[in-house]
């Protein structure tokens, strides 16, 4: 059985929908097992590997320094969410 294509918002009507659209039909990502999140596919993945890429590069060469945050979620609003 085919798939139904979804038709393509116009990216001038409606940018937010367009592009999560497009990263959809383009198989980049699919939504996520937490509400808000993205669990990014191979090729969104190399795409965004690339861009890291690209910028580290830039940030290196004007001297700045790379850093991490990891992600702390309090849990209050893990209760909101149950």
């Amino acid at each position: 059985m085919a798939e139904a294509v979804e038709k393509l918002v116009k990216k001038s009507e409606d940018p937010s929908k367009w592009y999560l659209q497009l990263v959809r039909m383009a198989k980049l990502a699919d939504y996520g097992p937490v509400r808000g999140t993205f669990a990014i596919r191979p090729y969104g993945f190399e795409i965004w590997e690339r861009v890291q890429r690209d910028l580290d590069d830039r940030f290196k060469a004007t001297g700045h320094r790379n850093a991490y945050f990891p992600l702390l979620i309090p849990e209050s609003y893990l209760k909101k969410e149950a």
